[in-house]
């Protein structure tokens, strides 16, 4: 059997490191025939946002070693022959005894090192390196069932926005890359993952019961009709991670989990953002997601909503987290 054809690899100069790209003509994306180096090319198109999103953060990777039609890997742990400048993280799963270093991006070269070895995905932790068992990130993942249109994941994250605005919390948009949207609030790392669960569980809740027609928090799929939103608090257990902003998705036409403003809900659909659309949008507003660091929430209400909601007998959902 003759040997795959492969291109020369090309040197890429990422601030002040340079990194080898092998196989840089190998298409990722067979929608429009984007390549590896396309990919690379999108990375450092929106370098800032998307360093701001890993940054310290212990991240899993989804790599694609032949494009996003072929096998998908799922990696936490940084192999061995990394350049001794890349920065990782160790985080221990007490389930399994074990542990993993995990890439702890810092820099952008940390990012182009990673889709060098076919990383197309990039899933942060909501923690961060100084204390990775305290999530200083709130997640909120709008989940369609697959017969959810789509104006009722908008109309859902209206009800969101408004119950985060009563709160007095600061939520950051943006799509999935998929089919649903998330809002991300960043939080005083002070409390627990199940904490930061329980607390997300009732805020879920809340939105439930402003529009009950639209949204469930019925843990099980099968229970849930097809048709409704999962506002998916699980999101937020231990060692659960979702895209990062301006992480591409591995499919073929290569959309990108692009932050948004609140006022481009209503006119946003999931497929508007790719890695050929999404930089020339970069260019033009930069990273929407650049103040979430200034706008710290504290958790405390959602807490008590959490003990108020199990005082009066809401059922706890398993823990499906690695926390020990």
């Amino acid at each position: 059997m003759a040997a795959k054809a492969t291109s020369p690899a090309v040197e890429v100069e990422v601030g002040e490191r340079d990194v080898r790209i092998s196989n840089p003509d190998r298409v990722y994306f067979p929608a429009r025939g984007e390549t590896k180096l396309d990919l690379v090319n999108y990375y450092l198109s929106v370098g800032d946002g998307i360093v701001s999103a890993l940054r310290e953060r212990p991240c899993m990777l989804h790599r694609f070693p032949e494009g996003v039609a072929g096998e998908k890997v799922h990696q936490k742990r940084v192999p061995h022959g990394a350049p001794p400048w890349l920065e990782t993280v160790r985080v221990k799963f007490p389930r399994y005894n074990r542990t993993a270093d995990e890439l702890c991006v810092t820099e952008l070269a940390h990012v182009i090192w990673a889709v060098q070895m076919s990383t197309v995905e990039f899933h942060p932790w909501n923690s961060r390196r100084a204390d990775v068992e305290k999530p200083d990130e709130w997640r909120i993942d709008l989940d369609p069932g697959p017969e959810c249109p789509w104006d009722r994941v908008q109309r859902v994250a209206h009800v969101a926005h408004e119950v985060l605005d009563e709160l007095g919390a600061v939520g950051w948009p943006k799509t999935s890359g998929g089919s649903g949207l998330h809002v991300y609030v960043r939080i005083d790392p002070q409390w627990g993952f199940k904490d930061v669960r329980r607390a997300a569980l009732a805020f879920a809740r809340e939105v439930e019961r402003r529009a009950p027609e639209d949204v469930t928090t019925t843990w099980w799929r099968k229970d849930r009709d097809p048709a409704a939103l999962f506002v998916d608090y699980n999101q937020n257990a231990r060692d659960h991670t979702i895209a990062s902003a301006y992480s591409v998705r591995g499919n073929p036409e290569g959309t990108v989990s692009t932050p948004i403003r609140w006022d481009e809900v209503d006119d946003v659909s999931p497929g508007d953002f790719t890695i050929a659309t999404v930089p020339p949008r970069y260019a033009e507003l930069g990273d929407l997601h650049a103040g979430i660091d200034d706008a710290v929430f504290e958790i405390d209400q959602l807490v008590e909503w959490a003990e108020r909601d199990e005082r009066d007998g809401a059922p706890d959902p398993p823990d499906t987290s690695d926390a020990g």
